[in-house]
């Protein structure tokens, strides 16, 4: 009988951290010397003053206490606040390219494979470095990969969609061996001056082997995939080539990442919980049989009510639904397989929910069990 696991995964993440003392003190840097040089302005009516952050807001709306980043230094510097990083260029690999190619060794290992063995690779992020060529293509040729590779892009539920891929093109014969990588360098579409964003995200990169009849120690069986997607402007980047055609002016701050925190908040929670709640009936499966939820890492409060909403009760073990956010952030579609990469101890037989979500909207759950 034919089964299809994930194999094995592998995590990337840069050295420097930064922790909420100093994203706050550099915040609350920035926001004096805006306020100062905007006094008249403010005092008019013409501009709006800007509030200070705390390590008490950031870990109250959050559960974020550090986050690991591209470059700490310029991201810090109350003049720059942003990465300093170097255009993509052909005479060298791309910071996808190194994270992905990185975390995919670890994960080709774990799941007993090389590069030989594998039969396509595809990349799904929610900031693609580039159009083309694809990534996923560049990664390919590093490792010396044959078959083909391809980017896509659902958010941050890119890395379950790109599973979820992989997963179908094994199902119909047309590979055997899939390697799923997912970076997401976060920080250079993060405006650092702006109170509620300011904290959410860090860098990394995950990696998963994506194998028919797997015959690795860590591989688990997926059971079952359910997605779905819904529009909405809560969650939205602008950022593309149009930018520099528009006759309308915006900045670049106001192109990239930005959010309607509350409405995603009370509209997510619920969505992705009945979603949960409606797979697991699918599937005969009562929710306090499942012994761990991987779930997107947007935010503690999210991932607690989530849980507490599908399982009936907010008094469980926090072992139930890990939250690796605490260390690394929000790092976008990466978050739910980081989450199982760190906390994937079940025994044989026991079962779990990987659930990604988030713009869109977007929702992917897969359904898995230890082998």
């Amino acid at each position: 009988m034919q089964e299809i696991h994930i194999a094995g995964t592998g995590i990337w993440y840069p050295e420097d951290v930064i922790t909420n003392d100093e994203i706050v003190k550099s915040f609350n840097s920035y926001v004096d010397n805006f306020n100062t040089s905007n006094k008249e302005s403010i005092a008019s009516g013409e501009v709006n003053s800007l509030d200070h952050s705390s390590v008490e807001f950031i870990e109250k709306a959050s559960g974020i206490k550090t986050r690991h980043v591209v470059d700490k230094i310029n991201i810090l510097d109350v003049n720059r606040m942003m990465p300093a990083l170097k255009h993509e260029d052909e005479a060298r690999l791309s910071i996808h390219a190194i994270a992905g190619i990185e975390a995919s060794k670890i994960a080709m290992k774990q799941a007993n494979v090389t590069p030989a063995d594998i039969d396509a690779v595809i990349l799904g992020t929610s900031h693609n470095a580039r159009y083309y060529p694809a990534v996923a293509i560049e990664i390919q040729n590093e490792l010396g990969i044959d078959g083909y590779a391809y980017d896509m892009l659902v958010g941050c539920s890119s890395t379950t969609f790109a599973i979820n891929n992989a997963y179908s093109d094994i199902s119909s014969g047309l590979a055997d061996t899939i390697l799923v990588v997912n970076p997401e360098i976060s920080t250079p579409a993060v405006n650092f001056g702006k109170r509620d964003i300011h904290f959410i995200f860090g860098d990394g990169c995950v990696a998963s082997v994506i194998k028919k009849n797997s015959s690795s120690d860590k591989a688990f069986k997926v059971l079952d995939r359910k997605l779905m997607t819904q529009f909405s402007n809560n969650i939205r980047s602008d950022w593309s080539y149009l930018a520099r055609t528009a006759t309308d002016h915006k900045t670049s701050d106001d192109l990239i990442f930005n959010q309607n925190g509350s409405s995603v908040f009370k509209e997510v929670c619920p969505l992705v919980a009945k979603f949960i709640l409606e797979q697991l009936d699918k599937n005969k499966i009562k929710p306090e049989e499942i012994s761990k939820f991987w779930l997107h890492q947007a935010n503690a409060r999210m991932i607690n009510l989530i849980v507490s909403k599908v399982i009936g009760t907010d008094d469980f073990d926090t072992s139930l639904a890990p939250l690796p956010i605490e260390k690394f952030g929000n790092l976008a579609s990466a978050g739910s397989m980081f989450a199982f990469n760190l906390h994937n101890d079940l025994k044989s037989g026991e079962r779990g929910i990987i659930c990604s979500f988030g713009a869109g909207y977007s929702v992917c759950s897969l359904l898995v069990e230890k082998i």
